[in-house]
């Protein structure tokens, strides 16, 4: 079965105008591009493994008796849910979608803040998820770091402008 056209489809609403640009082959198969996605895989896999450890500490203490706030519950799955979406952002940025190489780069810039400063909220979260989170945090700063590097920025240049006419063309 080819999902290839499905994964068109969400590429197309998530990459926007430069959803078909892609680098050249030697960037996308230079071995530091590639070892830069294997590092990265490897982070987001251990994101994945700290989000999961949330939703199991959190049933378990649910069944427990705890009385858990809503957000708690609200945190461990959206966390989950961010961890695979950046998880597909870096499989096809791993393809050489440039598209997906800047979500994933803003992405890891962005949501470490908002989850330190939502860390930060006195009372919001128990202490063993305000932890979750600052590791979360640290870990994304990771990811953030590899696709910010000096080779990666080259290997994935900005698409280049169309320039247009008065005639439209």
């Amino acid at each position: 079965m080819n999902l290839e056209p499905m994964f068109l489809a969400v590429d197309r609403v998530a990459g926007g105008r430069s959803v078909e640009y892609t680098i050249p082959p030697e960037k996308r198969d230079h071995p530091r591009t590639r070892r830069a996605f294997v590092a990265i895989a490897w982070l987001l896999g251990a994101e994945l493994v700290l989000g999961a450890t949330a939703v199991i500490v959190a049933a378990v203490l649910a069944l427990d008796g705890a009385a858990l706030p809503f957000s708690v519950w609200m945190r461990s799955f959206v966390v989950l849910a961010m961890t695979l979406t950046l998880f597909y952002f870096a499989w096809r940025a791993r393809m050489g979608y440039y598209w997906a190489y800047s979500r994933l780069r803003l992405f890891s810039k962005i949501f470490p803040v908002i989850t330190l400063v939502l860390a930060a909220i006195p009372g919001l979260y128990p202490f063993w998820m305000v932890t979750e989170q600052i590791l979360f945090s640290l870990i994304l700063i990771g990811v953030g770091d590899y696709l910010s590097s000096d080779h990666m920025r080259d290997a994935f240049p900005r698409p280049p402008k169309t320039i247009t006419t008065a005639s439209g063309t």
